[in-house]
């Protein structure tokens, strides 16, 4: 990654989080029962510990990415049983979708775009083989059915 790259969310304390559209500013608790005086660097300092005050996203509790999905394992179980299972955020400052099933011959395109971007360019990025149409787009959001067959 290079000095002008930023990372699609805020991972270190003062950068914005984005995620889900969160506007909060990534914060890190204090470190508890250092111990770096006697063995650097102790388990307290190198344990996650950055969170966002406004969306409740903690470091620490990071989840597992499965095909465009949060996904939360068991750790106690063996077999990697899921907990809990969400889509990944969208980032709003990019054209960015999910892909949701419609009918047997099209694809509902669930997404967001930035402010100042047009129906014409994001249905570049999610028009179907035999074309498709807008159900919304508007405050920043769309929905749009590709014709896949």
């Amino acid at each position: 990654m290079d000095g002008n790259t930023k990372p699609e969310f805020g991972q270190l304390e003062g950068e914005r989080c984005w995620r889900d559209g969160c506007k909060g500013i990534i914060a890190e608790h204090a470190s508890e029962g250092c111990s770096c005086h006697i063995a650097p660097p102790c388990g307290s300092c190198t344990t996650a510990r950055e969170y966002c005050p406004v969306c409740d996203w903690c470091a620490a509790d990071e989840i597992e990415k499965f095909n465009g999905f949060h996904c939360k394992i068991n750790p106690a179980d063996r077999a990697g049983a899921w907990l809990s299972w969400k889509p990944r955020p969208l980032d709003p400052r990019k054209i960015d979708y999910h892909i949701r099933p419609h009918s047997n011959s099209s694809q509902l395109c669930v997404g967001v775009y930035p402010e100042g971007t047009s129906s014409a360019d994001v249905e570049k990025l999610v028009k179907g083989t035999f074309g498709g149409r807008f159900n919304k787009f508007r405050n920043g959001e769309f929905e749009y059915v590709a014709y896949t067959d």
